[in-house]
């Protein structure tokens, strides 16, 4: 899988095109009989039509620089669904497994890798040289594979660096964000909005203002640590913020929705504030008026993550070693907050696309030894 633009650009059609095409379990169907020297995979045979699960032989020799990965969990990003759908930038020949963010341990490794070994316990992130995750076994080349910390289940590794590591980039380079500063993030109930909450009030100790619809999830969000909530369902941003903070501004915005979401919070801004563009959940992309910067010597950023992988690979391993520091010392506490098993894949999907989630969707392929 290659990211060449953020998938939530293409949401509102996605979600439009799927809400007819219900995922459930009656379309995953298993092909051939299970051996020892086999795996399963989801398969996506055909644009548009739910996944299948398949069974596969077992992964010939490697590459001298690849590893062969037991899949334990596998994160699901909106950049899965859409690929499968035929609906995402870069459209993927079929047949393929889909599956970007993974997490398990390796089984073996090649003639050339030297930094890693059987039985560690890693991340990895598909940018076009690793074999899709939703499956038992995963073939990887070594540059793609990061080494989980101790303190953390590979469950909950696989939720973690794509959200993360977006917001990592996003609040710690891009906006260069400062202790004890005012920050506005929407959709917060999100896998990449809740990392940003976490990332902001526990390693930056920021005053965070969460920004999301209905009040089971603003209660949620005040308990993973946000000072403040504003409910976009009830209240507008703009007056909300001049509410809550007393007719001041914020000096940073991390944005996931786009439109009129996008005006306000710029909108919201303190002088020489920085507004964060990440991605445009709401399906549209804003003409934004160039007065409202200047009047406040603002600043909007454009911040897509995974561009970073081919454009700055020293700047996104940057983001990568940000977050396993956080990890390690305990600062963030990444959330999953849902599971399917391989074979609900489509229910996972589903899910995902319903907006049911709270944080992010993993799929639970093995129990952790």
């Amino acid at each position: 899988m290659s990211f060449t633009t953020p998938p939530e650009v293409l949401l509102r059609q996605s979600i439009r095109a799927c809400s007819s095409l219900r995922w459930g379990p009656k379309f995953c169907a298993t092909g051939g009989q299970r051996s020892t020297r086999s795996y399963r995979a989801a398969v996506c045979t055909k644009l548009g039509d739910p996944l299948v699960i398949k069974e596969f032989p077992h992964p010939a020799k490697l590459k001298e620089t690849e590893v062969l990965i037991a899949t334990h969990a596998t994160g699901i990003n909106f950049a899965d669904i859409l690929t499968c759908k035929g609906l995402y930038q870069d459209r993927r020949r079929t047949p393929f497994t889909p599956g970007g963010e993974i997490a398990g341990k390796i089984i073996e490794v090649g003639s050339e890798v030297n930094n890693l070994k059987t039985g560690d316990r890693v991340f990895v992130l598909s940018f076009g040289k690793v074999t899709g995750g939703a499956a038992d076994l995963c073939v990887a080349d070594a540059t793609s594979v990061f080494p989980v910390p101790k303190n953390l289940n590979l469950v909950d590794a696989a939720g973690t660096i794509v959200s993360y590591g977006t917001a990592m980039l996003a609040l710690a380079t891009k906006a260069r964000l400062k202790k004890g500063e005012k920050v506005l993030i929407t959709a917060a109930a999100g896998a990449t909005g809740l990392a940003a909450v976490d990332i902001a009030k526990n390693v930056f100790d920021c005053q965070v203002i969460a920004v999301c619809g209905g009040e089971e999830k603003c209660k949620f969000l005040k308990e993973r640590g946000a000072d403040m909530t504003i409910d976009y369902s009830k209240d507008k941003i703009r007056d909300k913020v001049k509410e809550l903070i007393k007719g001041q501004g914020v000096d940073v915005v991390m944005d996931q929705v786009g439109g009129d979401t996008l005006l306000d919070c710029i909108k919201s801004l303190a002088f020489e504030g920085r507004a964060l563009t990440v991605g445009y959940a709401s399906g549209n992309i804003p003409n934004v008026p160039a007065n409202q910067l200047l009047l406040k010597s603002a600043s909007l950023i454009g911040v897509f993550w995974g561009s970073y992988a081919q454009a700055d690979p020293a700047t996104f391993k940057k983001s990568i070693s940000q977050v396993l520091q956080a990890l390690t010392e305990n600062k963030i506490k990444p959330y999953v907050g849902k599971t399917f098993p391989l074979d609900q894949i489509n229910e996972a999907y589903q899910y995902v696309l319903d907006r049911k989630s709270v944080g992010k969707v993993v799929l639970k392929i093995k129990e952790e030894d």
